[in-house]
């Protein structure tokens, strides 16, 4: 970006909420699902069906807000927000215009060692659109309307993001936040948790802000990040040349590279919002505020502290730990069991997250027992098994949830500890390898690394190598 310009961000980050039922019905929350299967005449908007607002939304929204220091709206109600769109049934959607639940929160964020105040403007309830399946093949789009209905919280921030860092450490922080709270998932992938972005250009000291334009279908981190460089230089471009900037409603094309226009941004008055007739107001006293805030649950900043006091292991493992909630679970659970908390960090920084790289899978997908997990940081500890056979032993567990000890002594993978089996099979080795025992001797050292692999694979993996290398030296000294 010229350095003559800076680049002002506001988000509106949209959560499905991790309700089992709906918003305003019954029906089903759940992923998936054949088209059309998780409806009713409510969440298809039918005439004369009444919605019935359901409570443990409330709460969420609530317990996200009270997390992201906003100010609880005790005075609520819902709105009517108009507009005709094939996957809307009702022809509007049931928002919070007027008297938003959550106003006036902020969030802390660090980016490159710099913590910076991101504020939130609201947060407010509504309910998710139906989607459209558009086939090329037949020309035609269709409906499926299980998503309709499905209880969302908006969180609109403030214009204070200058650059994609700080973007994407904003989101950061709300996904950890609202996943601790366990209020959602936040899996980008199946779109519980999107962000439009909302993006002007001016120039540097210049107080006023530039017309802005608002860029949707961002539903993974990087095309954020994309989305913002590219719209921030199309803008430059058009200011550069002597135009104006149109406000307007861009959709990004990941797999482009670029943008294009959707429509001309609508205000508030567009939508002809009118309070809902058929939903009361919503009263929320001091003591539910009260209750809700008594059962937040110990959230990231907190736990990382108390890692630092409790557990034998550094400020940075406890650090990486904590940035996921599965995986701080995991490291609690499996350590409450075995009482090896720094084995059980080294295992999951090292080796469950090399595999779920590996896989491509997310830390959430995980569902091994924690009960395997710490059996097999025992066995390990104890030394009936090595490092490379536990490595082996723990992906097994990783992809199969195994029992430890029932796979160790069915594949014979215990640690040899007969000194005579050993000796026996390390003079074999140094006889079979007479050029290595001879760079050893002329002072090549690193010629018993190659010693130390031939004998623990004559041995199958199943010896322990501080006490081969130890036999190896003796012998060829």
């Amino acid at each position: 970006m010229s350095r003559e310009y800076e680049t002002v961000i506001g988000l509106e980050v949209h959560v499905e909420l991790a309700t089992k039922t709906k918003i305003f019905c019954g029906c089903k929350t759940d992923f998936g699902g054949a088209p059309n299967t998780h409806t009713c005449p409510i969440c298809t908007g039918m005439p004369g069906a009444l919605p019935i607002l359901n409570k443990k939304v409330v709460e969420y929204a609530m317990a996200v807000g009270l997390a992201t220091n906003c100010k609880i709206t005790k005075h609520s109600k819902f709105d009517r927000k108009n507009y005709f769109y094939p996957d809307n049934p009702q022809n509007y959607q049931i928002s919070q215009l007027y008297l938003p639940i959550c106003r006036d929160g902020k969030v802390e964020i660090e980016v490159n060692g710099t913590k910076k105040s991101i504020g939130i403007h609201e947060i407010h309830m509504e309910e998710d659109a139906g989607k459209l399946v558009h086939d090329d093949w037949e020309d035609v789009s269709i409906v499926d309307y299980n998503r309709s209905g499905v209880p969302l919280i908006e969180i609109v921030s403030e214009p204070d993001m200058r650059s994609s860092d700080e973007v994407i450490a904003y989101l950061e922080k709300l996904r950890q936040t609202i996943q601790y709270l366990g209020a959602s998932d936040c899996k980008l992938n199946e779109g519980s948790m999107r962000a439009d972005v909302n993006i002007s250009v001016r120039k540097v000291g210049q107080k006023n802000f530039g017309t802005r334009t608002e860029m949707k279908n961002l539903n993974s981190f990087k095309a954020i990040s994309h989305a913002i460089e590219g719209e921030t230089k199309r803008q430059i471009e058009i200011i550069e040349a002597n135009k104006e900037v149109v406000q307007e409603t861009r959709r990004w094309d990941d797999n482009k590279e670029s943008s294009k226009s959707m429509r001309s941004k609508e205000d508030a008055k567009d939508y002809r919002y009118f309070p809902d007739p058929d939903l009361p107001p919503i009263y929320i006293s001091d003591e539910w505020i009260e209750k809700v805030r008594k059962s937040q649950p110990e959230l990231r900043e907190e736990k990382l502290e108390r890692y630092k006091k409790e557990f034998d292991i550094s400020e940075y493992d406890a650090t990486l730990i904590t940035e996921s909630k599965h995986l701080a679970d995991l490291f609690e659970q499996t350590s409450d069991i075995c009482k090896k908390p720094k084995k059980v960090a080294n295992f999951i920084l090292g080796e469950l997250l090399r595999l779920l790289k590996e896989k491509e899978m997310d830390d959430s997908e995980i569902d091994f027992s924690v009960e395997h997990f710490a059996k097999l940081i025992e066995l390990f500890d104890s030394g009936v098994i090595n490092s490379t056979v536990s490595k082996q032993v723990f992906g097994e567990i990783f992809l199969n949830d195994v029992d430890p000890e029932k796979y160790i002594k069915e594949k014979n993978l215990m640690v040899v500890d007969d000194n005579g089996t050993l000796e026996r099979i390390i003079d074999e080795v140094l006889e079979a390898n007479p050029k290595s025992v001879a760079d050893y001797k002329e002072g090549k050292k690193k010629a018993i690394g190659f010693l130390v692999g031939q004998t623990m694979k004559a041995m199958s993996g199943k010896a322990e190598p501080s006490k081969v290398n130890q036999i190896l030296t003796k012998k060829l000294q």
